[in-house]
């Protein structure tokens, strides 16, 4: 039998426990932001002499910092644009195989590929597309030039080797599916049961109760996912670094042999040469590259937000 000397020491004894839990997550969460912000500063601090350099600082007929940094920011976002452009479609069909038509076990077995998916290293992802995509995928590029040459985003000249911004957000599409497949799957698995149930009961078939109950009911959690998405396909340098011929100009055309690069892949390819002001520049770049990032995570959970009482990304 309690007494009350000993139900005074359990609520004792809690409150110290749930005193410690709210420190350790007002700490942990507090941490967050200071690293945070500590990043910001030092990329903001690090990047002032960028801001001021003299044209005879940048590459030859870069006048300032912002012709510098803008093809490069053209290029982060073209590929990751191209990259979501084919991964949605491909996540959310599979992520609706999983969780409405594949029978268990075959779904456990495909949500487990996906996952060990996203462990594989970018450099491996940059080998494959080096060895293997490019090469097969050039006389089809050749095939598209010849028959599509006239539309402006498959202008020729075609390149030899099919190291084109195309590979790369064919590349980044594949680093990108897992993300967007995983989140996807557990928000339509998240759907009311009573939702699936009432669209069939009206005599609506499979596709009909996915379009009017599940598509529906996970619209921001995809679109989350998608964010998601972007932010990887956005920082990814291994990859691109190693699959891309960059060229620092704005170009829109997939299949030529000259392409725009990546804020990442261009820190990575020039940091260890870089001495100076140049060391500034590639800061300031990767300061773009945080703030473009920050923007688009941003972006993400106000869409979440703007539909959190039907939502299962929450």
């Amino acid at each position: 039998m309690t007494t009350a000397v000993d139900r005074d020491a359990l609520r004792t004894t809690q409150r110290v426990g749930d005193r410690v839990f709210s420190t350790a997550t007002i700490v942990a969460g507090s941490l967050i932001l200071a690293v945070l912000a500590a990043v910001a500063i030092f990329l903001f601090v690090q990047s002032i002499p960028a801001f001021l350099a003299v044209p005879e600082d940048f590459d030859p007929g870069v006048s300032n910092f912002w012709a510098y940094v803008w093809p490069l920011a053209f290029g982060t976002l073209w590929s990751a644009l191209l990259a979501l452009i084919m991964a949605i479609p491909v996540a959310i069909g599979i992520a609706l195989f999983i969780s409405h038509y594949a029978p268990r076990k075959v779904s456990q077995g495909l949500g487990y590929i996906i996952d060990l998916l996203a462990a594989v290293p970018s450099v491996v992802f940059g080998l494959w597309g080096i060895g293997v995509l490019a090469p097969m995928l050039q006389p089809f590029y050749s095939t598209l030039v010849e028959w599509f040459g006239w539309f402006p985003l498959f202008a020729g000249p075609v390149s030899g080797t099919g190291r084109t911004i195309f590979t790369v957000a064919i590349v980044l599409a594949v680093m990108v599916l897992p993300i967007i497949t995983a989140i996807s799957r557990e928000v339509f698995l998240q759907t009311p049961v009573l939702h699936e149930e009432a669209a069939l009961a009206l005599g609506a078939t499979r596709w009909e109760m996915i379009t009017m109950a599940v598509l529906p009911f996970g619209r921001a959690g995809i679109i989350s996912a998608a964010m998601l998405g972007l932010g990887r396909a956005l920082g990814e340098t291994m990859a691109v670094a190693m699959v891309l011929s960059p060229s620092p100009q704005v170009i829109f055309q997939l299949l030529t042999s000259q392409n725009p690069t990546t804020i990442a892949a261009n820190i990575a390819l020039n940091f260890p040469e870089a001495h100076g002001v140049g060391v500034n520049i590639l800061l300031a770049t990767g300061l773009i590259l945080f703030v473009i990032t920050l923007a688009v995570n941003m972006l993400a959970r106000y869409i979440i937000n703007r539909r959190k009482a039907f939502s299962g990304a929450n």
